[in-house]
């Protein structure tokens, strides 16, 4: 499958790091919808990246992604009481109204700023619609039923639960803390990413043809068990990526290759600590105790300076 990335420039001047975090943080959120695997990274000071791989129509993705606008709660009159920054968070679920009926709803989250001037708002327009305004477009157009204080609210009227998703998902991308322009788009089509995936997992297998057959020639015996102990690790890997329907990305499969060299490298020092210990005239099974001891500290630091 293919893959979008976008960098996004911040049009603020010098924003405060806190401010590119939380940034980060709700378009991570955005994003996830999309891919369990998609990222989203600061680069730079200033700019920002989001990377989502493993997608069927990643134009499409672009597209409905688009650019990071802002958000506005409006008056009946038309006047900005609240802005998209005081939003916590917003999803879509269903409820059950008073009838037993199922409905689809919005739930709302908001900060405690946004908690204190909802709950003034609401207090004085009972029975007025107050619109939501994402980039000057009216994307929902609630009617205000009660006072809302407790800083929660939900929206209702939505058709469907799609409807309420995709009406939470515009509000969560509209609270952003920092405004934000496309600065460069790619997209990598399925065909492209499948060679590119394929080609990396020719290269593991090669690499670990080439590491079963020194450890067969370097130990022997030794060898022939860390080869099979190392085929039947990957099977399990690649087999449990399938069971699940992981999405096998380039990093991914980068860190699979790391694991293998890391076992690797565990066992040719078990090995090497087991030939010193035969050269001084011990027995096979107290070399193989005592070499497993030795070589521990040297594994685990390896691993823990990997991770």
């Amino acid at each position: 499958s293919g893959g979008v990335s976008i960098t996004y420039q911040v049009v603020d001047e010098n924003p405060s790091a806190e401010d590119m975090s939380d940034t980060i943080y709700k378009l991570q959120k955005r994003v996830d919808s999309y891919s369990t695997e998609a990222s989203v990274y600061q680069v730079g000071d200033d700019r920002i990246t989001v990377e989502i791989p493993g997608v069927q129509d990643a134009n499409e993705i672009l597209e409905d992604l688009g650019n990071p606008g802002s958000l506005e709660f409006q008056m009946p009159d038309g006047s900005v009481f609240m802005t998209g920054d005081m939003v916590e968070d917003a999803q879509g679920a269903t409820a059950t109204d008073r009838y037993g009926n199922k409905q689809y709803i919005v739930s709302l989250k908001l900060t405690d700023e946004g908690a204190k001037i909802f709950g003034e708002v609401t207090s004085e327009n009972i029975g007025k619609n107050l619109p939501i305004v994402y980039d000057g477009e009216t994307i929902s157009y609630p009617q205000v039923q009660s006072a809302i204080t407790g800083g929660e609210a939900q929206i209702t009227g939505m058709s469907s639960f799609e409807e309420a998703d995709n009406l939470a998902t515009q509000i969560r991308i509209g609270s952003l803390s920092l405004q934000l322009s496309e600065l460069e788009s790619s997209v990598v089509g399925a065909q492209l990413g499948s060679q590119a995936i394929a080609s990396s997992v020719k290269a593991g297998a090669i690499g670990l043809a080439i590491v079963m057959v020194f450890m067969i020639v370097m130990y022997a015996v030794p060898g022939i068990a860390a080869s099979l102990a190392l085929a039947i690790y990957t099977t399990l890997v690649i087999a449990t990526l399938y069971l699940f329907d992981i999405t096998l990305t380039l990093p991914g499969i980068a860190g699979i290759i790391l694991g293998i060299g890391m076992a690797v490298d565990a066992n040719v020092i078990v090995f090497a600590r087991i030939r010193e210990e035969i050269a001084t005239g011990k027995s096979v099974q107290t070399s193989m105790k005592i070499g497993f001891q030795k070589a521990m500290s040297a594994i685990l630091d390896g691993n823990i300076t990997t991770l």
